[in-house]
């Protein structure tokens, strides 16, 4: 790491001494104007972003509407500091990491729509089974590094705040359908009206597919989703005195999707890339997500303002899906068989339909049916203020937040007889699962922010008092009567301080800071949370058009926690367990450069990410369920790609534009370790490029169109949960958009 601040020390230097006779400034490397955001969003715009005294990222309306994504995993994969890797193809779950933080199931960041935490059990149960629809998003913040202490509770790695299309200025009508590959068709249509005291928004989206997967049976693998969106507000008169807002949102999501834990072995992947097993046709997860949400804003002036927040989310999930063999009384995980199918080569039979199933042998499919509720309320105050040289402001938070999970889970036995999973045994409700965890929380926080002349300060902390519960009412007690009632408690209270500064020049500005990462930990008694410091230190700069930012990043793990998630090949129980003491650093570069310089009519903006991710256990440990392997000092942990970069070209004309987007991710290890990646714990490297266009007729029609995986390379992004999984194959797509 030394080498490290070395060269960004050395770089921040020449560019500094550059800055006094530059070839050119560029105004897009601004000032740093004040404005006050709402409490919906952590940045609000780009030029918020290049200011900010961490490393931000704000991915506009215009970014998201370039390739038409649904997949969240394609909109972030333009961002240095973010790695992911994917799942289903489809970006239904994510699996999402920023600077090192494990990325399953993103259950280590901040995730928020519209400021409000949105994963289903932030606290209790924080894996991300429920993702907000990317396709229906205006614009995406991203904020990484120091003077995060606005947004927890996980600090470490930062926060992805998404933000849901916002009432219109004026009266509008939007339409947008698409139709292509593996019949995928999206409809997603808006109407919305502001008027001098209300203004309404009404939005729906549906998106399907059959999917690109071919089972066994010729079943469909594909889903269907829908979402209704609904904001209505109210507010004063512009010239009143003490201004008044008040806007409500409901939301409501549902999903059915032939999803599956089952993967491929490697010689089946090698063969035919995109089976699946007849062992897979009975998995379907089905889930509903209902939100409320009201805001109210007293703004008293100009330079104060108080913003409340009350939310209530309600998402209830069942994946019904293999877990277990079974073969003559010995029942087997699908992890564990896919970790070795030699060994279990019997199972994969069974799986795979070759055989049909003897006395006795199974299929287990658990119905794992859990319902999340979160609720809570926020404050947020804001009040600034200026003197000659100076412009002062502070924030203060406040959050009082209630979770829960609730576990009530069976398992189905199936028998496979020529190729079909006949039900041999139905299972009793609650006699797999059976148990509620749960979350209080008060949060609060201060942040003051200082800027005289061109240098700015953010000093400030945050504070977490946290009780994790759980109540197992146990197997045989299936209307939870309390007769065989266990129950557990950890208590958490943490000040997180965090501190940050930039500094402007002409041409170029330094930025850094300092800041404590925290994780929450289980109910487990006794359990230690997860804790870090983390340092960044990085430059924007503006020369001849070409604009950019460098930042190097360490984060010093004095107690990483690992999770034991159905989704890496675990029991899904969501125990943690300590993984000591770990080293995160990196390098992240972002370049942007326009070719056509000076002219009206054409544009053509390029723009390159670049991430290098170092990771290094600094002590030895066996993880629980073997789920990193036996861990040594100096093993690389697993799921993070040591490189990966992105690339985008666009040619952008008043009529239309073409944009090209390619993503390499480098390899990863699916086990800790050093050295070189073993063939059956190595995730290969590839090369992913996407096209999007756009023709306009008018101001009102548009023809769209975009290609995922132009190239048709078939390439794995998991072996997790059990077995190697393809990513989204060659897809056209063709659609229609129209404004009014």
């Amino acid at each position: 790491m030394h080498r490290i601040l070395s060269f960004l020390f050395m770089f921040c230097f020449l560019n500094i001494q550059a800055q006094q006779n530059p070839i050119q400034t560029d105004s897009s490397l601004v000032r740093l104007d004040e404005v006050v955001l709402s409490a919906k969003v952590i940045l609000g715009s780009k030029f918020e972003a290049k200011n900010r005294t961490g490393s931000a990222y704000f991915i506009s309306s215009e970014e998201i509407k370039k390739f038409n994504y649904t997949d969240v995993n394609r909109t972030l994969r333009s961002v240095p500091g973010v790695n992911v890797y994917e799942e289903d193809g489809f970006g239904l779950r994510p699996n999402i990491s920023l600077r090192g933080t494990s990325p399953e199931r993103s259950a280590k960041i901040t995730l928020m729509e519209d400021g409000v935490l949105i994963a289903p059990a932030p606290y209790s149960a924080p894996a991300a089974y429920y993702f907000p629809t990317i396709a229906r998003m205006e614009s995406v913040e991203i904020l990484k590094g120091s003077s995060q202490v606005q947004y927890g509770p996980y600090t470490t790695g930062g926060a992805i705040n998404m933000i849901s299309t916002e009432v219109p200025d004026k009266f509008g009508i939007f339409l947008n359908s698409s139709y292509g590959s593996f019949q995928s068709s999206r409809l997603h249509t808006q109407l919305g009206d502001s008027r001098k005291n209300f203004g309404y928004s009404i939005e729906y989206l549906n998106y399907n597919s059959n999917g690109f997967k071919d089972l066994d049976n010729s079943a469909n693998t594909g889903f269907d989703k829908n979402d209704l969106v609904a904001k209505f507000r109210i507010n004063t008169n512009p010239e009143a005195k003490l201004g008044q807002e008040f806007e409500v949102k409901f939301q409501y999501s549902d999903e059915d999707s032939n999803e599956t834990y089952l993967g491929l072995t490697q010689s089946d992947f090698d063969e035919t890339p995109f089976r699946r097993y007849a062992g897979s046709q009975v998995d379907e997860m089905i889930n509903e997500h209902i939100q409320f949400m009201g805001t109210h804003t007293l703004k008293f002036s100009d330079y104060f303002r108080i913003t409340t927040v009350g939310y209530y989310n309600d998402f209830s999930r069942n994946w019904f899906k293999v877990d277990f063999i079974t073969i003559d009384g010995e029942r087997e995980g699908i992890g564990s068989v896919f970790n070795d199918p030699e060994t279990f080569a019997p199972y994969i039979d069974l799986v795979t339909g070759s055989v049909n199933s003897g006395d006795g042998d199974t299929l287990n499919a658990r119905a794992n049916n859990r319902e999340y509720y979160s609720a809570g309320v926020q404050t947020k105050l804001d009040y600034h203020w200026s003197g000659e040289n100076t412009f002062h402001d502070l924030e203060i938070g406040l959050r009082y937040h209630y979770d829960e999970e609730d576990r009530f889970q069976w398992i189905d036995d199936y028998a496979m007889v020529n190729g079909v999973m006949e039900l041999v045994n139905e299972g009793i409700p609650g006699t797999n699962a059976n148990r509620i965890s749960d979350a209080r929380a008060f949060s609060s926080y201060a942040l003051y922010k200082l800027k005289y002349k061109d240098l700015t300060l953010t000093p400030g902390i945050r504070y977490e008092n946290i009780s994790l519960g759980r109540r197992n009412f146990g197997n045989d007690d299936v209307d939870r009567t309390g007769v065989n009632l266990s129950e557990r408690e950890n208590n958490v209270d943490v000040f997180i301080p965090g501190m940050g500064f930039n500094y402007n020049f002409d041409n170029i500005s330094v930025f850094g800071g300092v800041h404590r990462g925290f994780s929450p930990p289980s109910n487990q008694p006794g359990e230690d949370p997860e804790e870090s410091v983390n340092y960044e230190l990085g430059s924007r700069f503006s020369y001849a058009g070409l604009t950019g930012e460098l930042v190097g990043f360490y984060n010093d793990y004095s107690n990483l926690l690992g999770s034991d998630l159905a989704a890496t090949g675990g029991t899904g129980s969501l125990d943690q367990f300590n993984a000591g003491e770990v080293r995160v650093q990196g390098i992240e570069l972002l370049l942007n450069y326009n070719f056509i310089q000076n002219n009206d009519q054409l544009l053509m903006p390029f723009t390159f990410g670049y991430t290098f991710t170092d990771t290094e256990f600094l002590n030895s440990f066996g993880s629980e369920d073997d789920l990193w392997g036996e861990v040594t000092a100096g093993d690389e942990l697993p799921y993070i790609s040591r490189h990966q970069f992105n690339a985008s070209l666009s040619i952008e004309h008043q009529k239309f534009d073409i944009n090209f987007s390619g993503r390499f991710n480098g390899q990863f290890r699916t086990e800790a370790g050093s050295g070189a990646i073993p063939t059956n714990e190595r995730v290969p490297s590839n090369f992913v490029l996407d096209l999007g266009g756009r023709y306009r007729f008018s101001d009102h029609i548009a023809l769209t169109a975009n290609v995922l995986n132009l190239l048709d390379e078939t390439y794995a992004v998991a072996r997790v949960p059990a077995g190697l999984r393809p990513g989204h194959p060659f897809g056209i797509y063709a659609g229609l958009e129209l404004r009014y």
